[in-house]
Order: structure tokens, then sequence, then C-alpha cells
């Protein structure tokens, strides 16, 4: 077998795993932070009351084991393949979620399913093999084309005027706010978790890297964006149905990935044009599936934050001094008080 299919073959194993590991973790957070919101102030307020949770701990273990999988997989196998793969998380998550956070699942549903399934194994067997790269230094030229710097220098402009300007205002309406900032920054995450990953895989080849600034360098940005990115994750999971969230961020974060790593690693260099026309076309039959699966699924019931509030209010009218005064919902009664009590109050 051809090394370049082999290393395809593993990226692609790799990346099932992860997905089924990623998409779990999911709900299992969900939980937790549900949990913790009861007990506390929730995370889409600003809470952190999540991090004493236990169930959002395992939640997170669980995802840190994905992404390790997701993170060798990108090591062997083009961005290109490996992040539409992340459409077989929203299955695992939508079935689990049907299940244990009783957010259905309809019979349509199943379809959005199967189109992820299929434009998945479209992007499989039509993926680019990936370039040879023998040290740091190749990758940071990469990184530092003014195409890529460009696209970099517009991603940061972007995310700055929705964490400044977009999340005060509409955070807690619109998802499109704290999913933007994740899509935009887990571009560049993945990115530098790439560069990391090719630089760890030389140094185990015998060509040592960690010596290289470069190196450093990405994985500062890499732990940078992953903080950022799990932040604003944990108030889009917080504040929006798991449902709406993971098809709408696999969505916007793999159109965002694949468009990075098109301009920086030029992933289609050297292909034929039909293998190209066949990626996007995966690509869009899974985005689809993800639609589908995001439109027949039912949103999260409104959160009653207050019980007595759909009571109905009671006024009194009393006598102070033989003067008539009716109480307020903020006013506090006195012991010198003496409520007047007539039949026709009650008529």
């Amino acid at each position: 077998m051809d090394a370049s299919v082999l290393d395809n073959l593993k990226g692609f194993v790799l990346a099932v795993v992860s997905s089924a590991f990623i998409g779990s973790s999911f709900i299992i957070k969900k939980k937790g932070l549900q949990r913790a919101a009861v007990s506390g102030r929730s995370a889409s307020s600003g809470g952190y009351g999540y991090l004493l949770e236990p169930l959002w701990w395992i939640g997170m273990v669980t995802m840190i084991v994905g992404e390790i999988a997701n993170f060798v997989a990108y090591i062997f196998a083009p961005a290109v393949l490996v992040t539409p793969l992340g459409a077989l998380s929203i299955i695992v998550s939508a079935v689990f979620a049907h299940f244990l956070l009783r957010e259905k699942l309809r019979k349509l549903g199943i379809n959005g399913c199967v189109l992820c399934i299929v434009g998945s194994t479209l992007i499989v067997l039509h993926a680019p093999s990936e370039h040879s790269l023998s040290s740091v230094e190749e990758i940071w030229e990469l990184a530092t084309q003014p195409a890529f710097l460009l696209y970099t220098a517009s991603a940061i402009v972007v995310v700055l005027v929705l964490v400044l300007c977009c999340e005060p205002r509409y955070g807690q309406t619109n998802i499109m706010v704290y999913i933007g900032i994740c899509s935009i920054i887990g571009s560049l995450t993945v990115m530098s978790i790439k560069a990391i990953g090719i630089a760890i895989k030389l140094t185990l080849e015998g060509s040592s890297q960690v010596a290289h600034f470069q190196t450093w360098v990405f994985a500062m940005v890499a732990i940078t964006c992953i903080i950022t990115q799990l932040n604003y994750l944990n108030k889009a999971l917080d504040t929006f149905n798991t449902a709406v969230v993971s098809p709408i961020y696999y969505a916007l974060f793999t159109s965002f990935t694949i468009l990075a790593s098109a301009i920086m690693f030029k992933d289609w260099s050297g292909q034929s044009a039909s293998s190209i026309v066949s990626v996007l076309c995966g690509f869009v039959i899974v985005l689809s599936g993800t639609m589908v699966l995001h439109g027949t699924r039912e949103p999260d019931p409104p959160l009653i934050t207050d019980v007595y509030s759909s009571l109905p209010q009671i006024s009194w009218l009393v006598q102070v001094n033989g003067n008539i005064w009716k109480q307020k919902d903020d006013d506090e009664l006195s012991p010198d008080f003496i409520t007047i009590l007539r039949q026709d109050h009650f008529n």
C-alpha cells in the first residue's frame, strides 16, 4: 500500500475515534453545566461554578481524549480529510442527546445522519495526500506567507469585534456570536496544532525540532486559541440547545479550517479538478445533513428563573393613623399597620 494512502487511512481511523469521544463529551459537559447552573451562576452569565462539577470534568476528559486522537490524525492526514469527519461527532451527540437530554430526534433526523455519513465517505475517497515537510522552518514559511498573514489578521479583527461589540449586546440571543468566535479561533487552533504535530513527528523520526523557537511559538498560539475556544464553547452550550450548537459549530468550524488549510498548506495543489469538486460536494452533503439534524430537533424549553413570577399578585388596603394606604411590591410591612378587610373588597 502506498505510504500516503496508509497515512490517510491512519488519519481516517483516528478521526472517527475522535468524533465518537468528542460527540459524547458534548452531552456529558451539557449535563454538568445544567447541574452547575442549578446550584450557582450559569456559564452563560459569566459563572465558573461548573469547574466544581465532577460530571463536567468527566466530559472534559472525554473531550481531551478525543482531541488527542484528532491531534494525531492531523499528523498523518490533511485537514481537508480530518476536519469534515467531525460530522460523525454530531451524529453521536444527536443520538445521546435524544436519550440523555430528552432532546427529541425525529425520524427525519436519521436522514440527516445518513447524509453526514455519505458526505464523509465521499470526502475520504477523494481526499488529497499530505505534502511532505522536513522541518518546522518550512511550516513557519507557510505560516508567514502574505496570504495566510492576511487571513490571520482578518480573523483576529473579526473575533475582537465579536467579543467587544457583539457579545455584550447579542451574546445571549444570537448563537452566531459565540459560535463565530469558536469557529474562527478554531481554524487557527488547527493550523498551530498541525504544525506542532508535524514537529513532534519529525522529532520522533530523529530530526529534533525542540530547539527551534518556531515550535514554541506554535505551541503558545495553540494553547491560547484552545482556552478561548473552550470558554466560548461553554457559553454556547449553556445558552443554546445542543442540537443547534453542534451542527452550526461544525459547519462554521469546518469551513474556516478548510479555508485556512488551503491557504497555509495548499492542500489542493496538484489535485485534479474532479477530486477538488468531489471533496467540496462531500462537504456540502455533510453540511446539508447537519442542517437537517438541526431542523428536526426541538428547541430548549424556556427557563423559569422565578417560580413566583407567574403567580397572581395580591395588593392589600390598610389603614394607618386614619389614612388609607395601598401596599406596593417593594414596600415593607410595619407592625403598626392595621389591615382592613371588607367584604366588598373581594367582590
